[in-house]
């Protein structure tokens, strides 16, 4: 192949890369506006039928892209089933906080955590890879946690559910990182293990007038069902472009998200922002600026 046929491929992975990158983090930033359909319904109920019909959706794609193979070879390692179940947990309570914060206006919360949660993956690496921090990182790390603090003294609170947001996705993160498997076959064995919890929930504990799909309006059910495609759909985008592009390219766009969210809930839904909530972001934002700059600097 000449040199610039090799070119031209490099250059339409690269391009291709970026358009799913893109197609991810837009996705995840404006699925609240997608939750926001379904506050008249619990967030438990909701976060049944995501697990539900993520299962559902994950399983056709497996059998469409011919990923059974690997499938069966997971389910003949003990140890990285148990691995699962324990990232399947905290992805769990991940995603039921953020339907809670969404349906509840505690969308900058969100937004908050998911700033957070580079920082937080900073913070577990140098524990658990004993990677070292270089000077401007100590400092982002600094920023974030003086930003944390200005909240806690102003307000007497701590933010607690931008916190957990950010603790279990990193932990989850933590976890995936460790485990020799593929990002699509382990979320679909991850919610398989969380499907015997949604359907048990369903069939015995949950009451309300929307649980029976037989007697909903095929608009609700349709929108229930499309919970699964919501959660799985920039998780298939994420990994075509952590494939194809460099991680300090796709750094870039990690923070298109909770960037999203805080417009959403600011100009959109008009969520209440004290001052030193605001103040408590200014740290944030400042943080992952000089973290971001730094990590261009060593990879460039």
């Amino acid at each position: 192949m000449s040199a610039s046929a090799t070119n031209q491929l490099e250059e339409n992975s690269n391009r291709n890369g970026a358009l799913s990158a893109l197609s991810a983090y837009l996705l995840w930033g404006f699925a609240p506006i997608y939750f926001k359909l379904l506050t008249a319904i619990e967030p438990g109920e909701i976060m049944m039928h995501r697990v539900i019909w993520s299962t559902v959706f994950l399983l056709v794609m497996i059998i469409v892209m011919k990923k059974w193979s690997q499938l069966v070879a997971i389910f003949k390692q003990p140890k990285i089933l148990l691995q699962l179940s324990l990232s399947a947990s905290f992805l769990a309570v991940n995603w039921f906080l953020f339907i809670w914060a969404v349906n509840n206006n505690h969308l900058l919360d969100a937004s908050l955590g998911y700033y957070i949660n580079p920082l937080f993956n900073v913070i577990l690496g140098m524990i658990f890879f004993h990677e070292r921090l270089r000077r401007n990182q100590l400092i982002a790390v600094g920023l974030a946690l003086v930003g944390v603090l200005v909240q806690l003294i102003a307000l007497g609170t701590l933010p607690i559910i931008s916190l957990a947001l950010a603790t279990t996705f990193a932990i989850y993160g933590l976890i995936r990182k460790k485990l020799p498997i593929n990002s699509f076959i382990g979320l679909f064995i991850e919610s398989l293990l969380m499907l015997p919890i949604a359907l048990i929930y369903w069939f015995f504990f949950v009451e309300s007038s929307t649980s029976n799909m037989a007697i909903n309006a095929a608009s609700l059910n349709f929108t229930l069902i499309m919970a699964g495609i919501v959660t799985t759909a920039p998780l298939l985008f994420f990994t075509i472009a952590a494939k194809r592009l460099a991680l300090s390219t796709l750094g870039f766009f990690q923070y298109l998200g909770p960037s999203i969210m805080f417009l959403l809930a600011t100009f959109y839904y008009q969520e209440t922002m004290k001052s030193a909530e605001l103040i408590t972001f200014i740290f944030i934002w400042a943080a992952l600026a000089l973290y971001s700059l730094d990590s261009f600097k060593k990879r460039a």
